[in-house]
Formats: structure tokens, C-alpha cells, sequence
């Protein structure tokens, strides 16, 4: 599971890249043949290092692509209800605690090979949902295209035969939709009406075949660009997010993964500890949608609903080893899966604020890299914590810590608008 989640992180300007460069649609569609393929390969697994690749890489792999497009393409298709629209696209995370008795009937049903084989065919299922992603200005682009066409057919050859310079004013520009969709400086490759046939004979053939391979180049030469392009190290909100987005991710690991272990630690029985787990998915799912109709109210800024929610969570992490009963431990699940639906349903909204004149893409692409270290050193921290302490408590101090933290970088907001502004 944790190599899962890393990989849904690490790849991040890899995919924003290959996002660039097939589009969204293509780019999901990939996405959901690597979870299905790691699924279904695993089902042949003989070792622990097989399943590794198989199930955490393959999978976290395709995450990545799904999880990014899914995001950059929310941004494109809403603005005025972004943060709505968001909260109920990411609101079946809330969910996943029903994974678990699922995966338990699966594998006491069909053993793990088959449970395996189904999980494979349900994520195939993504591959017709992918192609829904449709481009929201095709039509703008079609319809100048067809116009333009429509006005040439009209004129016709004949009344190209009346004109001394129909050749010169008459022609068809044909650019690659390939290459303007990556942000290439788009290149138009101009037909001539009477030069049409003869083009593609003689020396012209190997002018085209030319200019194909110099394209080519460009794209790779474009694509190594974007893999290591630093520009965004010089925007003061890139630092802002990212150091929200990695501790946040940090923190919000902990409590998930030790709430459990804490409540059998307190003598609480097993089965009143996992009604924690659910308690929790639920009530994240609802506070994410409510969150996010309540920001796109436009009161007062996003990322103000960002921040107060994240220190919210600290405080509530802080207060968590004062929970030594159910009951209380009970209030805290409440408090924090409130509180934590409430800045996850934020994360993106709050970037599409921050990044300005970035590309969505690149800027969510880098910031989950460094995101994805977090999520990668999280769980392990904590369990050391454990180990050196042999108890829960130290963990969730780490946890409060660290999302009292990711709220600070938000102060300087105002800072950096007005270094920007003094720029501009």
C-alpha cells in the first residue's frame, strides 16, 4: 500500500509531460491499462519483490496518471463551483474503508489469484470512463476550421481561376493539434490549391519527411525541457503549496494508520476499533462536499479555508492522547475526519488560486513529487516513534506537529502577492 500511494506521488512531472504531450484522454486511458495489468499480472505472482513491481509499482504507476488528469482536467472543465466539483469527484476516497471486508470476500470467495483477476476488471472499467475526458474548446477549434473550409468550397475552382493570386490568398493550414496542446510553438505546414498534387512527388516529399524528423526532435528536445525545467523554483507560491501539500501529507498518513493500533493498545475491542475506521470515511466524504460548497461561496479566500482547517487538524492531533477511552476516542475520529475532509476537498482549488500564470499541470505534477517523499517517510517515522517510545502518543505529537506546520507557509501569501504585484 505504501509503495502504491509513493507511486501515485513520485511521477508527477513525468505525467504532467506525457499529459502535455497525448492529452488527457489518452493519458487516462494508459492510466487505467497499468492498474489493470498490474492487477492481472500479479495474479501469476511467486515472490514478494514480483508483487513489489507488479501490485506497487504498476498500480501506483497508473494512480498517478489517473489521479493527475483527473485534477488538471476539474480545473478545466469548472470555475465557478472548482471547489464543489472537486470535493464530490474525490469524495469516494472517503470511502475506501469498504475495500477492505470487500477484499475479504473476494479472496474467501475466489481465492487471492482470482480476488486479483476481478480487481483487474473492475479498474478496466476506467478505460470507457477515460474516454469521456473530451477537450471543452474543440468546438471553438472545429468550427473555425470548418468555417474557413466552408468559405474555400464556396469560392470553388472556378472562382480561383479568376484570380490572379488565388494561389497566394487561398490556402490550407493544417497545424499539428499534437504539439499545440504541449505548449510546442505551433508550426503550420501551408498546401497551395493547384500545388496540392505535386507536393508530396520529388523534392518536396523529402522536404516533408524533413520537417516531420526536425518535429520530432523539437518534441523530445521540448519534452527534456519540461522534465527539468526550474522555472517554477523561482515562483514564491510554488514553495507556498508545496510545503502545505508535503507536510499535510505527512501528517494525514499517521492518525490513519495508527488510529486502530492505539484504540487495541487502550483495551477497546477489535471490532469497536474498525466502527472508528468507518465513523471516519464517512464523515470525511460528507465534510470534503460540504468544504467545498461552503469556499466556492467566495466569503473570504481559499486558501484562508485551507489554512484554519489545517490547524485545526494540529490541534485536534495534539489533543489525541487525551482520548483514552472510546468515547473520547470517538470525538477525536469525528474531529479530525471533519476537519481533514474539509482542507483534502481544498488541495486543488487552493492551487488553481496559487499558481497564476502556471501551467495547473506542471505545478501539481513537481508539488506531488516532493509529496510523495512525505507519504513514502510518514508511516515509517511514526512506527520508529513507537518503537523508541512503546506508545501511540509520540506519533500523534508528530502528526499535530507537522500539520500546525503546513498551515504557516500560508501566512505569507499576502507577502508574495505583493512581491508580485511589485514586479508586474
Amino acid at each position: 500500500m505504501g509503495m502504491d500511494d509513493c507511486g501515485s506521488f513520485f511521477p508527477g512531472p513525468l505525467v504532467a509531460i506525457i499529459c502535455d504531450i497525448l492529452g488527457e484522454k489518452t493519458t487516462s486511458i494508459l492510466g487505467a491499462f497499468l492498474v489493470t495489468g498490474g492487477y492481472l499480472i500479479s495474479s501469476w505472482a511467486t515472490s514478494i519483490p514480483f508483487l513489489c513491481v507488479t501490485m506497487g509499482f504498476l498500480p501506483g504507476l497508473g494512480s498517478a496518471f489517473l489521479y493527475q488528469v483527473a485534477a488538471v482536467v476539474t480545473t478545466k472543465y469548472f470555475k465557478k463551483r472548482l471547489a464543489l466539483s472537486t470535493a464530490i469527484a474525490r469524495s469516494g476516497m472517503g470511502l475506501t474503508f469498504l475495500l477492505a471486508p470487500f477484499t475479504k470476500f473476494l479472496i474467501d470467495l475466489y481465492d487471492w489469484t482470482g480476488a486479483l483477476i476481478l480487481f483487474g476488471a473492475i479498474a478496466l472499467n476506467l478505460v470507457p470512463s477515460s474516454m469521456l475526458l473530451r477537450p471543452i474548446h474543440i468546438k471553438t477549434e472545429n468550427s473555425g476550421i470548418k468555417h474557413k473550409g466552408s468559405s474555400l468550397s464556396a469560392r470553388g475552382p472556378e472562382a480561383c481561376a479568376t484570380e490572379t493570386h488565388c494561389d497566394e490568398t487561398e490556402e490550407s493550414t493544417i497545424k499539428d493539434s499534437t504539439t499545440q496542446k504541449a505548449g510546442l510553438p505551433s508550426k503550420n505546414l501551408i498546401v497551395s490549391q493547384n500545388q496540392s498534387e505535386e507536393f508530396y512527388n520529388g523534392p518536396n516529399r523529402n522536404r516533408l519527411l524533413l520537417k516531420s524528423n526536425e518535429e520530432s526532435d523539437k518534441v523530445i528536445s521540448w519534452s527534456c525541457k519540461q522534465l527539468f525545467d526550474i522555472s517554477l523554483f523561482r515562483n514564491p507560491f510554488f514553495y507556498i503549496f508545496t510545503w502545505s501539500f508535503l507536510l499535510s501529507q505527512l501528517a494525514y498518513f499517521i492518525p490513519t494508520f495508527h488510529l486502530v493500533a492505539r484504540a487495541k493498545t487502550l483495551g477497546i475491542d477489535i471490532m469497536d476499533a474498525s466502527y472508528l475506521v468507518s465513523v471516519a470515511g464517512i464523515l470525511e466524504t460528507v465534510s470534503q462536499i460540504i468544504s467545498g460548497w461552503v469556499a466556492d461561496q467566495n466569503w473570504i479566500k481559499k486558501y484562508h479555508y485551507h489554512k484554519s482547517y489545517l490547524i485545526l487538524c494540529g490541534i485536534t492531533n495534539l489533543l489525541a492522547p487525551l482520548a483514552t477511552t472510546f468515547p473520547l476516542l470517538m470525538t477525536y475520529t469525528i474531529c479530525f475526519a471533519v476537519f481533514a475532509g474539509g482542507y483534502l476537498a481544498l488541495i486543488l482549488p487552493v492551487l488553481v488560486d496559487l499558481c497564476r500564470n502556471s501551467t495547473v499541470n506542471r505545478f501539481l505534477g513537481l508539488a506531488s513529487f516532493f509529496a510523495g517523499m512525505a507519504v513514502l517517510s510518514g508511516p515509517p517515522i511514526a512506527g520508529w516513534l513507537y518503537d523508541y517510545t512503546q506508545t501511540y502518543n509520540g506519533s500523534f505529537y508528530f502528526s499535530g506537529i507537522c500539520y500546525l506546520l503546513s498551515s504557516v507557509s500560508f501566512f505569507f501569501v499576502p507577502l508574495a502577492e505583493r512581491w508580485k504585484n511589485s514586479l508586474t
